[in-house]
């Protein structure tokens, strides 16, 4: 080999281990802001890419190396990085076994009974490394967007609807997004709707107004409305309104819960909340540490104003609140590693939920960041979408 060559070939290992350094950091790390908060949701995500990253550096650094001072530097850097990346795909088995418990936990044994059921169309593995590779297959399905359902105020509000490819009638799912209440579009996490559009559900992305300008109960109105109009026109897209589910992502968790919990709700078999928010009041007292997003400035643009100026709205809107007996059955979705909805919140939300004889599940991936499942294949949403379709699958039966 040239001096010229294996000089580059130094450099491209030099470089390669730093950066998967950097990026598997990520892994542990918690991001200190919100340009930085996408390495954080990421990195636990592609941790089998950031696996393969630094196997390839370190391979190189082995086989370049001249024990130079900074070779070894590298050599370590490339060996942490291999750790850390690892870490999640270490974790999984322990992960698995703890989520199918809390599912039987949760439902008993019909949980079994869905498990073995081979005629429902569900993954039949919590994790497939050739899915984190190639990406999950869809399926089929009809999509039908912008179905306005509401103008309130002037603001049009409409639905996107996936549905089986086969004209029939099926069980309701409503998907709300998330984004701090103040973003968001009902086509965030499409692909979810249409995996579970061709698996036997016709899914309803609806939309809804925004903070600032629209300060709440604005949102919950909205959904409330939206789940009123399939209720009415059911039929009309194939929709069966005894057997709906709400499931909701951040602020759109907070909306299902809130939405599903309410004296004069409309009926829903159950409600599925992935890392929304419940005690509105004790996150703006006790933010994360660090808090990203700037916790107590989404709540004030939500409210306009902190909880001592309005303490009555932060209470309506916090779903512990609302819980008593006969509630929907409640699916928590939550990553331990979550800098914006804290873990602690979600476990006394269940604590509650159980104690007052409610049916509730919490799933808790120990790596993972909030929003998660924005990497429809990475390893998070594989073990969320598992399990979410069988908690789906058993509350519309």
């Amino acid at each position: 080999m040239s001096r010229l060559a294996l000089i580059i070939l130094q450099l491209v290992a030099l470089l390669l281990s730093g950066t998967g350094l950097f990026l598997s950091s990520w892994i542990v790390v918690p991001a200190p802001n919100m340009l930085l908060l996408t390495l954080g949701v990421g990195a636990p995500e592609v941790s089998h890419w950031l696996l393969l990253l630094n196997l390839v550096a370190t391979g190189l650094l082995l086989g370049v190396m001249r024990r130079t001072p900074l070779q070894f530097i590298a050599l370590g850097a490339s060996l942490l990085g291999l750790f850390l990346s690892a870490l999640p795909l270490m974790q999984l088995p322990g992960t698995v076994q703890n989520l199918t418990v809390a599912m039987k936990e949760g439902i008993g044994s019909e949980y079994s009974e869905i498990f073995n059921n081979k005629q429902v169309s569900m993954r039949q593995q919590p994790f497939v490394l050739a899915d984190a590779f190639t990406g999950i297959k869809l399926g089929k399905s009809r999509y039908t967007p912008n179905i306005r359902f509401a103008n309130p105020d002037g603001v049009p509000l409409s639905m996107d609807i996936y549905r089986p490819p086969q004209v029939g009638k099926y069980p309701a799912l409503v998907v709300i997004y998330g984004g701090a209440w103040r973003s968001g579009d009902r086509l965030y996490n499409s692909d979810f709707s249409r995996y579970m559009a061709a698996r036997g559900y016709t899914v309803f992305a609806i939309d809804y107004r925004h903070a600032p300008r629209y300060r709440f109960p604005a949102q919950l109105d909205d959904v409330r409305a939206a789940l009123a109009f399939i209720q009415q026109n059911a039929t009309q897209y194939e929709a069966d309104s005894e057997r709906m589910v709400l499931l909701g992502r951040s602020a759109g968790g907070h909306l299902a819960m809130l939405a599903a919990y309410q004296p004069d709700a409309i009926p829903v078999k159950a409600v599925v909340s992935y890392y929304g928010p419940v005690d509105l009041p004790g996150g703006y007292a006790s933010p994360p540490r660090p808090d990203p997003i700037d916790t107590r400035n989404v709540l004030v643009m939500l409210f306009g104003g902190t909880p001592e100026m309005f303490p009555n709205e932060y209470r309506i809107a916090s779903p512990i609140n609302y819980v008593t007996r006969s509630l929907p059955p409640t699916l928590l979705v939550q990553g331990g590693r979550d800098h914006l909805v804290q873990l602690r919140f979600i476990e006394e939300m269940y604590q509650r939920l159980r104690a007052n004889g409610n049916t509730a599940i919490l799933l808790e991936i120990p790596w993972a960041e909030h929003a998660f499942d924005a990497i429809f294949n990475g390893l998070s949403n594989q073990l969320a979408l598992y399990y979410t379709e069988r908690f789906v699958a058993w509350a519309v039966r």
